[in-house]
């Protein structure tokens, strides 16, 4: 049962938008002939285990400033539901980073200062984004930081273990793939607007409101394909790039249903984003890999 309770805890339904984004900055370096595979190892266990961070502290901490309450309309919650309690959950969060920062230690050995310093940075951003006084998340400031982290640090910093640069291709990819990351927290948000509103966590769809929120998941979305493609055609990325765009009318029909329901039915559009983002990634890979 408990081994049950902490894999629900660590919800692995989110876990390939952590894999996606260093499947691409891999992809970037075996294009350009610089791929090495423990790097690219360590940064996917890296890349998983602060996501796992991410989702065991904003466990604990959106339930201590009682954003999660009676009636909660997303999964199920451990701390909430009692099945763990805060203390655990806080031990957790630290063994998770500590075994991450491992992982980071090799990486630093391999590309340098440059590693340490986004490797912390994604470390504090795990804990920033529920815990502490100004929390990311209550501030409104979730989806940039989304967008940083799950785009640019995320893509970009693989590839740079890799290669000890970044190419432009990783530049174009990672603004369209951290476009659609993003989309999956403003599904979240949208579902919980309610709930958060009350709870005072400020989250910019509470900030927002409903329509310009679905107009802002329509807008990443359109991002996430018209980027990789604004690469291509200034001759910064090759023409595989461009296979991303076979994920469009999934990307489009889930707009559409964005726009159209609410509350519990979120639910779905949540999963299917996520899915977008996976589909994003293996293509953006495969036409990198292809394209060489």
């Amino acid at each position: 049962m408990k081994l049950k309770v902490w894999w629900s805890a660590l919800r692995p339904a989110t876990l390939p938008a952590a894999a996606a984004p260093v499947a691409v900055g891999s992809a970037c370096a075996f294009a350009l002939g610089g791929f090495h595979a423990p790097v690219a190892l360590a940064c996917l266990a890296g890349a998983l285990l602060l996501q796992i961070a991410a989702n065991f502290a904003n466990d604990v901490y959106d339930f201590e400033k009682g954003a999660d309450r009676e009636g909660r309309l997303g999964p199920p919650r451990a701390v909430q539901q009692g099945w763990l309690t805060p203390a655990q959950m806080k031990r957790a969060v630290a063994l998770v980073l500590l075994l991450a920062f491992l992982c980071g230690l090799y990486l630093v050995r391999v590309a340098g200062f440059p590693i340490l310093v986004l490797g912390l940075a994604s470390m504090l951003a795990s804990l920033a984004y529920t815990a502490g006084p100004w929390p990311l998340a209550y501030l409104g400031l979730g989806d940039l930081f989304v967008w940083i982290f799950f785009g640019f640090v995320a893509v970009c910093g693989t590839a740079f273990a890799h290669l000890l640069r970044v190419p432009p291709v990783a530049w174009w990819s990672a603004l369209g793939l951290g476009a659609q990351a993003t989309a999956i927290l403003v599904v979240n948000n949208l579902r919980d607007i309610e709930g958060d509103a009350r709870a005072g966590k400020r989250t910019l769809a509470v900030r927002l409101g409903r329509r310009a929120s679905i107009a802002e998941y329509a807008l990443l979305a359109g991002i996430s394909f018209l980027a990789p493609t604004l690469g291509w055609a200034m001759g910064q990325a090759p023409w595989g790039i461009l296979l991303v765009w076979l994920a469009a009318p999934l990307s489009l029909w889930r707009i559409v249903r964005v726009a159209r329901d609410s509350g519990l039915a979120l639910n779905r559009s949540l999963a299917g984003t996520g899915r977008i983002v996976a589909l994003q990634g293996l293509l953006l890979s495969l036409g990198l890999i292809v394209a060489r």
